[in-house]
């Protein structure tokens, strides 16, 4: 990977920047001495954020901005380039969500999370480029899911959205592909984080929501973007063995999947402590946006988050390592899926 001293420092966008896995990619361009526009709803993330950045070496600026809005958007992007001057990395990474099954999500909220989850990354997306095109130059990362090729129960809106932001990238690479254009499109489809969404993402479980285990800390994530945004020629990277596990099973047995998340899916969504019916969420007001209330990049489940990820370094290392390690990988990964289901359905079994 590129270090401080050896490029020089670039302007970059980073939409959902106030938490979670915008804020980890923020500070880790930031420490590369990037300069770093931040974009999301929460004050007071952005504030904080931006103080992260230019404590770590790097620039930033903060731009309250609802990424459902493209007029919003387009104006961040111009405010960016005002600040730093022509942008070279855009990152869409803003999202919200409502933890349910689909037949208690409101109309509204449905809308609501499609609006910000997949219209967002498009607009962000015009955005870029609009003033990518000109220079033809720029990378634009999607933070994607493993969830937007295999879904699962209760995040329909969600996985709805996500899938969408798959069809809507390729058919874009494809006109560019066909421009014989310099501007690079990439995506990284990331497994689940411990971020703070669980602690804020409007929920109708009975217990607290929890990311899917294996959970990875935000910075594999950050570690991931980055790599793509100095190497984007991939269609896409896959961080977390779980995800290519998720990715490699679809493709395999997507009805051995179905059945298996009909029966495990709603549990392994939710801790074993109540719901608390009275907290708030961020899907329509955020909640970052007084003094005091910012959250920052990790959320509550550190004790069980992984901070390293081998299958990110075979990712990443491809094709140094060759069509044959790759294979077996991806075998790998394919049995982890199998025991870890398997796994599962015994502690089902017994509970």
């Amino acid at each position: 990977m590129s270090t401080r001293s050896s490029r020089s420092p670039r302007t970059v966008v980073i939409t959902g920047a106030s938490a979670g896995v915008g804020r980890a990619a923020a500070r880790a361009f930031g420490a590369r001495g990037d300069r770093v526009a931040l974009v999301a709803r929460g004050a007071a993330g952005l504030a904080t954020a931006a103080q992260e950045i230019e404590k770590a070496g790097g620039k930033a600026i903060p731009i309250v901005t609802d990424v459902s809005d493209p007029a919003q958007v387009d104006a961040a992007a111009a405010r960016a380039e005002e600040a730093f001057g022509s942008i070279d990395v855009w990152v869409n990474s803003a999202f919200c969500s409502v933890f349910a099954p689909f037949a208690t999500i409101t109309p509204e909220e449905f809308r609501r999370v499609t609006e910000v989850t997949y219209l967002g990354f498009v607009y962000g997306t015009m955005a870029a480029l609009a003033r990518m095109r000109p220079r033809d130059a720029g990378t634009i990362i999607q933070v994607g899911s493993a969830l937007s090729v295999r879904s699962i129960p209760l995040q329909s809106a969600y996985c709805g959205a996500k899938h969408g932001i798959n069809g809507f990238t390729e058919s874009l690479r494809t006109e560019l592909l066909h421009e014989h254009s310099n501007i690079h499109v990439t995506m990284v489809q990331m497994p689940a984080l411990n971020t703070p969404q669980f602690s804020w993402v409007r929920s109708r479980l009975p217990n607290r929501p929890q990311p899917v285990p294996p959970i990875y800390q935000p910075e594999i994530a950050a570690r991931a973007i980055v790599f793509a945004a100095d190497h984007p020629k991939r269609k896409e990277y896959w961080p977390g063995i779980s995800t290519a596990a998720t990715i490699l099973g679809q493709r395999l047995m997507p009805a051995l999947l179905d059945r298996y998340l009909a029966r495990t899916g709603y549990d392994s969504q939710q801790t074993d402590e109540p719901a608390d019916d009275q907290r708030p969420d961020n899907l329509f007001s955020p909640l970052d946006d007084a003094p005091g209330t910012d959250h920052g990049a990790h959320g509550t489940f550190d004790s069980r988050a992984h901070r390293r990820s081998p299958q990110q370094w075979l990712a990443q290392h491809a094709r140094p390592v060759g069509a044959v390690a790759a294979g077996a990988a991806a075998m790998a990964a394919a049995g982890w899926n199998l025991r870890h289901l398997n796994e599962s359905d015994q502690r089902s079994a017994h509970v």
